[in-house]
């Protein structure tokens, strides 16, 4: 069975759980997997995709082997899987742009990024040298320059893209056509943990609607200690990221909040949580006679490893869509593997559609079904 070849552009705590989880379920007994939604998709397991490329700018992780960088500093996950084969894959020098925050310079260097001061390599190049059909974006939010860079190469390249941050691709008109126009499939925008902070809140807000009960304010505040969290600091890098997650939940009520009524995004860097994120969630409602309900939840997750198993997902469905000629974003696996997808729908039935994708029977969605359209920067 042929492999689906990916490539990494950026080699921080994502990459790391990922790359740990291919060598962990090779040959591990399909009816066992814990932490997959789908142990195949196609004709591809979690242990059928093959990294050939890796892209990052931090002196630590340029021109080191895949393997060896995805436990260099600043990277803080669970190691969960220590022992992994020779890759054969050196890691390369991507472009800067706006891919590092100023204020990183004031924090240890084991917390922040150290940019190495090497010239970038061609992305578009090095795409076609190894070959890769699918690129995964782990960019640092904010990364509005770097996320549209790798995007233009995959487009130059013949490659898919799965979009992991809150940069707008799949979701942003311009770039959806012209990756459809390209015949290239894209998943995105910003990747949906397994069980994390975003779905949770969306499936209790459904919830709510669902049982008749009405939400009239609501809060999610995050804390953590990666570089996620310190990269977040800068308030001005923020931008899309609320939007994001804001809309996520926004997307599962009948009725929309005001935006005073509404808070959600990450609340402060914690250093010593490391890649531990902690999630508090509050909601306030009605239910019968109006009487007041509340509700206050604390989830404790390991960040990275939270979303790695959904990628694998969205890496095969990306796959599919090459195998099959689909161009654009992938609707039905957009909307259920992230946040801000072209198209919003209830959790239930991107499930349901992502799984009449996977069958083959129909790669759109149903115009007679009630979904929310999404435009980036709403």
């Amino acid at each position: 069975m042929k492999k689906i070849r990916v490539a990494i552009a950026g080699v921080g705590n994502c990459a790391s759980s990922l790359v740990q989880g291919l060598e962990y379920y090779k040959g591990r007994n399909e009816g066992a997997f814990a932490g997959l939604m789908h142990a195949r998709i196609g004709d591809w397991g979690p242990s059928d995709i093959k990294v050939v490329a890796a892209f990052d700018i931090d002196r630590r992780k340029v021109g080191k082997q895949l393997e060896e960088a995805i436990f260099a500093k600043p990277n803080c996950t669970k190691v969960f899987q220590s022992a992994l084969p020779v890759s054969g894959v050196v890691v390369q020098m991507g472009p800067v742009l706006d891919g590092v925050a100023p204020h990183m310079a004031d924090y240890p260097d084991d917390e922040s990024f150290r940019p190495c001061d090497e010239d970038p390599v061609d992305v578009v190049q090095v795409l076609r040298e190894t070959e890769a059909e699918v690129l995964v974006c782990y960019m640092p939010v904010g990364s509005e320059k770097a996320v549209r860079h790798y995007a233009q190469a995959c487009l130059e390249a013949g490659v898919a893209l799965v979009n992991c941050v809150p940069v707008f691709i799949a979701s942003d008109d311009e770039w959806a056509k012209k990756f459809r126009d390209a015949g290239l499939p894209i998943v995105g925008d910003d990747i949906k943990s397994q069980v994390g902070a975003t779905i949770v809140h969306r499936t209790l807000t459904r919830l709510f609607g669902d049982r008749g009960v009405r939400l009239d304010r609501t809060y999610q505040l995050n804390t953590g200690g990666n570089t996620d969290f310190l990269n977040m600091k800068a308030l001005e890098r923020l931008k899309s990221k609320k939007i994001s997650k804001t809309e996520s939940v926004q997307s599962q009520l009948d009725e929309r909040l005001a935006s005073g009524n509404i808070h959600i995004g990450p609340s402060d860097y914690v250093p010593w949580q490391d890649d531990n994120k902690v999630a508090f969630i509050r909601m306030e409602g009605r239910g019968f006679g109006d009487v007041p309900l509340e509700l206050e939840l604390r989830l404790s997750v390991q960040d990275s490893p939270n979303s790695a198993g959904v990628v694998i997902d969205a890496i095969r469905c990306a796959k599919l869509g090459l195998e099959r000629n689909i161009g654009g974003p992938l609707e039905a696996a957009s909307a259920y593997y992230m946040k801000s997808p072209p198209i919003q729908m209830r959790d239930s039935l991107a499930y349901e559609r992502t799984d009449t994708f996977i069958q083959g029977i129909d790669a759109r969605v149903d115009t007679n079904i009630e979904v929310t359209q999404t435009t980036a920067g709403e």
